[in-house]
C-alpha cells in the first residue's frame, strides 16, 4: 500500500512537472488532458486517478508555485539592504530555472485562464513580493543603507522589474550578466556619497 501510494505522489508530481513545462513552452491554452497525459506516458484516463479534475492539478500547480516562492524569502534578521539582495538572487536563480512559474505568475492572461481561487493566490503572491520589496527599502533607508532622496514608491517598481527581467533573461552569459545587474541595483539604491557627488560636480 506504500508503495502505491508513493507511486500515486511521484505520479503526481510529475503531472506538475509537466503542466509547467508545457505552460513554458505551448501556453497554458494548451495544457489539456491530454496534452499532460501525453508528456508523461498516461493514458487521459489515468491521469485522473492522480487528479481528479484538471482544476485539482491547477490548484496543486499553484501551491508549487507558492512553495518556489515562498523559500526565496531570506530571514529577517539579515540586514535591509543584505536581506534585499539574497532575494533578488534567490528569485532570480530559483524562479528563472522553472519559467513556467514567472509566466504564470506575470501573466495576467496566464492567471485569469486558472480557477478563481488560484489566481487570487498568485495575486496574492505577487502582493507579498511587493509588500518584502517595500519593506526592505524603508527599512534600509531608516538604517541609513538605502538613498533617502528617492521615495521608496519610486524605488520599489526598479528593484521589482529588475528582478522580472533577470529572471526571464535567458542568454548564455546569465550568470555572469546578472551578477553586473545586480552589483548595478545595489550601486542605485545605495545612498550617494557627498564627497562622490562634489567630484561629479567639478568635474
Amino acid at each position: 500500500m506504500g508503495e502505491l501510494r508513493r507511486s500515486s505522489e511521484t505520479r503526481q508530481v510529475e503531472l506538475i512537472d509537466a503542466a509547467l513545462r508545457i505552460i513554458e513552452t505551448r501556453g497554458i491554452a494548451a495544457l489539456s488532458t491530454r496534452s499532460l497525459a501525453e508528456a508523461v506516458g498516461l493514458s487521459s484516463g489515468a491521469m485522473f486517478r492522480h487528479f481528479a479534475t484538471i482544476d485539482d492539478l491547477l490548484d496543486a500547480v499553484v501551491s508549487r508555485v507558492e512553495a518556489v516562492l515562498e523559500a526565496t524569502y531570506p530571514t529577517t534578521s539579515l540586514p535591509p539592504l543584505e536581506r534585499l539582495e539574497r532575494f533578488v538572487e534567490a528569485r532570480s536563480t530559483v524562479v528563472g530555472s522553472q519559467l513556467g512559474i514567472p509566466r504564470l505568475v506575470l501573466s495576467e492572461q496566464f492567471s485569469l485562464a486558472l480557477p478563481k481561487r488560484g489566481s487570487e493566490r498568485l495575486a496574492a503572491c505577487r502582493k507579498k513580493t511587493h509588500a518584502f520589496i517595500t519593506e526592505c527599502l524603508r527599512d534600509g533607508q531608516r538604517a541609513g543603507e538605502v538613498r533617502t532622496d528617492v521615495d521608496v514608491d519610486v524605488l520599489a517598481p526598479i528593484v521589482i522589474g529588475t528582478v522580472q527581467m533577470l529572471v526571464l533573461s535567458r542568454t548564455s552569459r546569465r550568470a555572469l550578466e546578472a551578477q553586473r545587474v545586480r552589483s548595478g541595483l545595489l550601486t542605485l539604491l545605495r545612498p550617494i556619497v557627498r564627497k562622490q557627488l562634489r567630484k561629479r560636480t567639478s568635474s
